[in-house]
């Protein structure tokens, strides 16, 4: 059997990397991996291959950026080609980019059965390029791997019934395996860091970067907090944010914070380890907080449901009169953990069997 994993975003090596090495270690197939070039400069894509233990891409197809439509359109042009040549008998799909959409689109076409590895995720907000790539991606997909119960009932109340399994999530899957790897107290002095003495914030996505009175009021709500409440704020910034930062005159915002490069997963799950909490808009990083036992505060229009309905996690979107100091004095009451929702850890074991199943 020959399958095809597409890939080109950071969520996407990490969900790659778990599920590939269940391939190799199993011999399950022969399995090509193509990189759309979605995301890629080393810090945000190379150092994940790397530090994963991910086999480099068999094909790298150099999209790169654009808007939309020219990015989706361009993976679709070059991965149809490899589909053509490779003749694959299944294609495997991660999260709910720009490439995932395109590889669906192009292996429905040409008669490919699709493999969808987090289905069924859903925030009912079609201003969010990601929900539409996730739905259309889900109802042209045969095998639709949820990460939650929750992620099934959303299948199931658009129709899709077949094809659907509770495998878990591959993320935490990898958390786990990472675990005995990682090195808090280094990462921790690196930075001149000190047990629960700081903020780990990830703030990238562009409805806060991009909008200039969003991103000032995140930017003065963290040095709020910071003197508050006596802790640091170490920001891992993401070349887009640090250039609207410049752009919009809010350099002096991070004279008070650390800010970095984009880390590499080790380096930050070891920082998350030892915070005291998160501030961020990440989908991805609020459940990595999540598994860490650690709260988070969401700046951003919503989150994952099956967290923050626990109270974990909360979620805000109005950084500009939020109060930001209550905020943290409630993610510093004391809560009991609500427990595992995402699976025991053997998602991706899952994913191989289902599939080699579907193909015995």
């Amino acid at each position: 059997m020959n399958v095809i994993s597409l890939v080109g975003a950071r969520p996407q090596f990490i969900k790659e990397a778990v599920v590939n090495r269940v391939i190799r270690e199993r011999s399950a197939w022969q399995h090509i991996l193509v990189h759309s070039g979605q995301h890629y400069d080393f810090n945000m894509s190379g150092t994940f291959f790397d530090e994963l233990g991910i086999p480099q891409p068999n094909y790298f197809l150099g999209v790169g950026s654009g808007s939309h439509a020219v990015q989706t359109a361009d993976a679709m042009c070059k991965f149809e080609e490899v589909l053509i040549k490779e003749k694959p008998d299944m294609v495997m799909l991660y999260g709910d980019t720009n490439t995932t959409l395109a590889g669906a689109l192009d292996a429905a076409k040409l008669h490919i059965p699709v493999a969808h590895i987090e289905a069924g995720p859903r925030t009912y907000n079609k201003l969010f390029p990601e929900e539409v790539n996730r739905v259309l991606t889900d109802h042209i997909s045969d095998l639709l791997f949820a990460c939650t119960e929750l992620n099934v009932e959303n299948l199931r109340k658009e129709g899709i019934t077949e094809g659907v399994y509770n495998a878990g999530d591959v993320m935490y899957d990898l958390y786990l395996k990472m675990l005995p790897k990682l090195d808090p107290v280094k990462e921790m002095h690196r930075y001149g860091l000190s047990e629960d003495g700081y903020i780990l914030a990830t703030i990238h996505r562009d409805f806060n970067t991009d909008n200039a009175e969003r991103f000032t009021a995140i930017l003065k709500g963290l040095n709020t907090i910071s003197k508050a409440k006596g802790l640091q704020i170490l920001y891992p910034m993401h070349p887009r944010a640090r250039k609207k930062a410049a752009e919009f005159g809010l350099n002096r915002l991070l004279e008070n914070l650390i800010t970095t490069e984009p880390l590499g997963y080790i380096e930050l799950m070891s920082l998350l380890q030892n915070a005291k909490y998160a501030v961020t808009d990440s989908g991805g990083f609020q459940r990595e907080t999540y598994w860490a036992q650690k709260r988070a505060l969401l700046v951003m229009p919503q989150g994952w449901q099956e967290i923050t309905d626990t109270g974990w996690h909360l979620l805000e979107d109005d950084p500009q009169n939020m109060d930001w100091v209550e905020k943290t004095e409630v993610l510093e009451s004391s809560m009991d953990y609500p427990g595992k929702i995402f699976g025991d850890g053997f998602a991706a074991q899952k994913i191989v069997d289902t599939i080699l199943k579907t193909f015995n």
